[in-house]
């Protein structure tokens, strides 16, 4: 007598990029009605974490001013610091704390960097006059300022006009109707579409406001810490879920269609550190977006993977904080310890929301970065010179953004998240 055995491979959960609130609650009830769930926290982790990172949308406006107001002095200062640099005829890769001098605003710029990582982890330098400047002395100036705060940029894209390239500049611009993009996008930051909370890659995440959207477009903050404390006390099972390995899609890269790693690291306290844990994902990475959608080809997440993720977009959105981002601002964060998102927007043809982006690493206040994230370091970081830097002056779809395997593939093979 013969026995036949069905076996059913594993089914990536009924989640999409857009989180839904109604399959949230619908998943988590199902789960605690169903499942056997731990109620400890993984070995060494904290049931509380205690300090400035640790902070509530509906109070912290309270006891924390966030905004830095550049003064006419630092205004003359930051003038003659590009003019400079113009001087030198050096390209902007060249640009740092010797070659963009600022010996007044230094200090306080100092201060911002310790904040990031030893205060509330964010910070708006406010009053930069946009209009004064071209597109080139723009970038010169946020690179200038931002070389102050943390004196190492990362790549954020390896080719540039399908050359090999460290680009260390990403606009941050919709592109869906722009014709050779249509139809290649597979990131959100280059539509009008909310984007929900997420981390970047890096240390420090810097966004410069060149304009702002006609209507929406909010900016929006979360402590990261301040989500890990509400889950250890009421999900300790999501904890460790978030702590476990996790499938990272790979869309295409035919030298690592998926890679593994956690995405929650807890780093003990040393004599010259605190306690810290690290939260680092894209919802994207286990949900695709649009041109770029999840491969069905690599092993799915689990369902209490799709619950964990949904859990850190909720909980980030309620505990969040809604920045009144302005023309001229440059918005600095700590992208280990703070969640971004945006609201969707709309652009009319005669204002459009238009930011640049840099992804930084200060040597001087630096976290500790864990091991399963070097090898994303060592591509953002590793290998760069003056000469090698390219800062595009004009919106494109970068690299990892774009449909199509090739284009999610770095000069080193690499994935960038």
């Amino acid at each position: 007598m013969s026995t036949t055995v069905t076996i059913t491979a594993a089914q990536q959960p009924d989640i999409q990029y857009a989180p839904d609130v109604d399959k949230w609650r619908a998943r988590t009830e199902r789960r605690l009605r169903t499942e056997t769930l731990s109620k400890e926290l993984p070995a060494g982790f904290p049931k509380k974490l205690v300090s400035d990172l640790v902070w509530d949308g509906s109070d912290i406006q309270d006891r924390y001013d966030w905004t830095y107001v550049l003064t006419e002095a630092d205004l003359e200062e930051i003038h003659e610091a590009l003019a400079h640099f113009k001087s030198l005829d050096k390209p902007i890769g060249f640009v740092n704390q010797e070659t963009f001098p600022l010996p007044k605003l230094h200090p306080v710029l100092r201060e911002v960097s310790n904040e990031l990582h030893n205060g509330h982890g964010f910070k708006v330098i406010r009053g930069l006059p946009v209009d004064k400047y071209s597109r080139e002395e723009n970038v010169i100036i946020y690179a200038g300022i931002s070389a102050h705060i943390a004196s190492i940029r990362g790549r954020q894209d390896s080719s540039f006009n399908g050359k090999p390239a460290d680009v260390m500049l990403n606009h941050i611009k919709d592109l869906s109707t722009v014709e050779k993009s249509k139809g290649s996008i597979g990131a959100p930051a280059y539509t009008t579409d909310k984007q929900v909370f997420h981390t970047d890659q890096g240390d420090i995440i810097s966004l410069f406001a060149l304009s702002t959207a006609a209507s929406g477009g909010q900016s929006k903050l979360a402590s990261s810490w301040r989500v890990y404390n509400e889950l250890a006390e009421t999900r300790p099972d999501l904890i460790r879920t978030l702590a476990e390995d996790w499938t990272f899609d790979g869309f295409g890269n035919p030298s690592s269609p998926y890679h593994l790693r956690p995405l929650l690291f807890h780093q003990a306290a040393t004599e010259t550190q605190p306690e810290r844990v690290l939260i680092q994902y894209a919802r994207r990475s286990f949900t695709g977006f649009q041109a770029l959608p999840r491969s069905k080809d690599i092993p799915p997440i689990t369902e209490a993977q799709a619950e964990a993720l949904d859990a850190l977009h909720f909980l980030a959105e309620k505990h969040a904080i809604g920045l009144d981002f302005r023309k001229g601002d440059i918005q600095y964060i700590n992208n280990l310890s703070i969640f971004h998102a945006r609201d969707g927007f709309q652009d009319t043809p005669g204002q459009q929301r238009h930011l640049i982006r840099l992804w930084q690493r200060d040597p001087e206040n630096a976290w500790v970065t864990p091991e399963p994230l070097s090898r994303a370091w060592k591509s953002l970081y590793d290998g760069i010179t003056p000469e090698s830097q390219v800062f595009p002056l004009e919106p494109y779809v970068r690299g990892p953004a774009r449909g199509g395997p090739k284009e999610s593939v770095n000069k080193n093979g690499k994935h960038l998240e």
